[in-house]
């Protein structure tokens, strides 16, 4: 992957290739994940999860390289292919999403310390925490919004 990163709206034929990033991702970055929850959620993406969201896909070269999926001001996920990060496919999701879909909070696991420092990194900062993440598990969220201008 070495081209230009070009977005657009995700389809559900994409969703095997969703899938696909989001494990590769979750690997990467989601040690403090339990296998058996990893393998429960990414059953459970393209049935319950991908259909609550607008998903934008990012590619390069052709290739699926990440997704957003934006609810309303809310982006409800983010996920950046292993092979992909640094690359910016995270910062063209991320400012697609803020200036083109009005996102202006996102949950973020707090165990997930480079998340957390993309996430501030781009202004957005913390405004409350919770002790379980949107399934009741024991994930903690921190709940960020974006800064004022």
């Amino acid at each position: 992957m070495t081209g230009v990163i070009t977005l657009r709206n995700g389809t559900d034929a994409d969703h095997p290739a969703l899938v696909r990033v989001w494990r590769s991702s979750v690997d990467a970055t989601h040690d403090f994940l339990a296998e058996a929850d990893r393998d429960a959620i990414e059953a459970r993406l393209a049935s319950d999860y991908f259909p609550q969201v607008r998903l934008t896909v990012a590619e390069i070269d052709g290739a699926v390289a990440g997704f957003a999926g934006t609810a309303g001001d809310d982006l409800a996920m983010l996920f950046v292919h292993a092979d992909a990060r640094g690359r910016g496919v995270g910062r063209a999701l991320l400012d697609h999403a803020v200036r083109e879909l009005g996102v202006r909070t996102v949950d973020v696991n707090e165990q997930n310390a480079q998340a957390v420092g993309f996430y501030a990194h781009s202004g957005f900062t913390v405004t409350g925490r919770s002790e379980t993440d949107g399934d009741g598990l024991p994930y903690p969220l921190l709940h960020l919004a974006l800064a004022a201008d």
